[in-house]
């Protein structure tokens, strides 16, 4: 029996993946915490699940916390990673090492599986000579995504560079990817078919657990004489998508005929006849009654449609979105449309191509042919053991 411990951020795409793969290494007899900041992660855990809090929450009436939220929104490009990393990871990383190192204490952990935006759990894993796991959650930062922005890249090497100095540690590696075992939540076919990527990569797909039943959902709405598109911009992109939510309303009406659609936004969204807009979807369950999906591109829902077999409609935001997003259209798996300047005509065309054309809903298949292949939670769970053991052999896993 051995003691593994998750270091993530207060965000529910990055906490999501790892509550199956906790569960299976309970299921094989191990003790499991998380820690973070618990009025973010506590709803996601299972109801037994230990969680050690790093601090108090932020308080959501914060100045400082609405100002950068309300900044957030409107940034693309280098200026949303710019602002991502100054104002997100950076800043998260330096607030929770003090919690990390004292769940450590606590919790005694045999292994760290430490999220890509969880820096801090990197910096106390090095400090004191645990063995640690990447956990990446999103395929964006395995192929570089400052490819197009070298100068926001070279920025946040030398932040990480500087990060690691300020608590201790020397040598200056990246933070955002263990030496010893990477574990990734989606496979090569998407994140990169033909790519290279070294022998401690482990592609795991999708970690899609259960999750708890707290919503309902209309089942009987849905008429099975038409397809089903589901509408989501994710949990922190729905306040700023207003407009893409309208121009989608109109889109499924414009399909009205054949298609009924599941919009997730605000409640005085307007809909038409064949729309049902609802702030709060059970996606996993829902998912199984769809036959597309426009997304923002965002990596846990684009796994969780493909591991469906469904096609997108991609509209990426801002952060690892574009990546992705050119990743399903690479695959062959869906089509892309621009965010903010897409307007209802195009966008029911769109929507009326991945619907209609078998190509897309092949390549998606096949990417959930590769999904199941990779193992999911079990395969993460094992290779968490191999790394134990080989840590524990005197061997590194290189």
């Amino acid at each position: 029996m051995s003691r593994f411990l998750f270091v993530v951020p207060p965000l529910t795409g990055h906490t999501n993946p790892t509550v199956a793969v906790g569960e299976r290494l309970r299921a094989r007899g191990h003790v499991v915490a998380w820690t973070g900041y618990a009025k973010a992660i506590r709803p996601l855990l299972p109801p037994d699940a230990e969680l050690i809090p790093v601090g108090d929450d932020p308080a959501d009436d914060d100045p400082g916390v609405a100002e950068a939220r309300q900044r957030s929104q409107g940034l693309r490009g280098a200026e949303a990673l710019l602002f991502l990393w100054e104002d997100f990871i950076l800043p998260l990383g330096r607030a929770m090492v003090p919690g990390v190192e004292s769940a450590v204490d606590r919790f005694r952990p045999d292994v760290l599986i430490v999220d890509q935006q969880a820096i801090a759990g990197a910096v106390v894993a090095i400090r004191r000579g645990l063995p640690w796991a990447t956990s990446a959650t999103t395929s964006a930062e395995l192929v570089d995504p400052f490819a197009l922005l070298p100068k926001v890249g070279e920025w946040v090497a030398t932040s990480l560079r500087q990060f690691q100095a300020d608590f201790g540690v020397a040598g200056g590696g990246d933070l955002r990817f263990s030496e010893h075992l990477v574990v990734a939540f989606t496979t090569a076919a998407l994140a990169g078919a033909g790519r290279s990527f070294p022998s401690h990569y482990r592609f795991v797909g999708p970690s899609l657990g259960s999750r708890p039943a707290t919503v309902k959902f209309p089942w009987e709405w849905l008429d099975p004489s038409r397809r089903h598109v589901l509408v989501s911009l994710g949990t922190i992109n729905a306040p700023a998508g207003r407009r893409f939510l309208t121009s989608a309303v109109e889109a499924l009406a414009a399909l009205a005929d054949r298609v009924q659609g599941v919009v997730v936004g605000p409640p005085d969204l307007v809909a038409s006849d064949n729309v049902l807009v609802r702030g709060f979807v059970p996606q996993l369950d829902l998912l199984r009654h769809m036959d597309a999906v426009v997304s923002h591109g965002g990596h846990n829902t684009v796994c969780e449609t493909l591991a469906q077999g469904l096609p997108l409609v991609v509209a990426p935001i801002r952060d690892d979105q574009p990546i992705v997003a050119q990743q399903v259209t690479d695959a062959g798996a869906g089509v892309r449309v621009k965010f903010g300047r897409v307007r209802a005509p195009e966008l029911a065309s769109a929507i009326a191509t991945v619907l209609d054309q078998p190509s897309y809903r092949e390549a998606a298949v096949r990417l959930q042919a590769s999904f199941i292949a990779a193992g999911g939670p079990d395969a993460a769970a094992e290779a968490l053991e191999s790394l134990l053991a080989r840590h524990s052999g005197g061997e590194l896993w290189l």
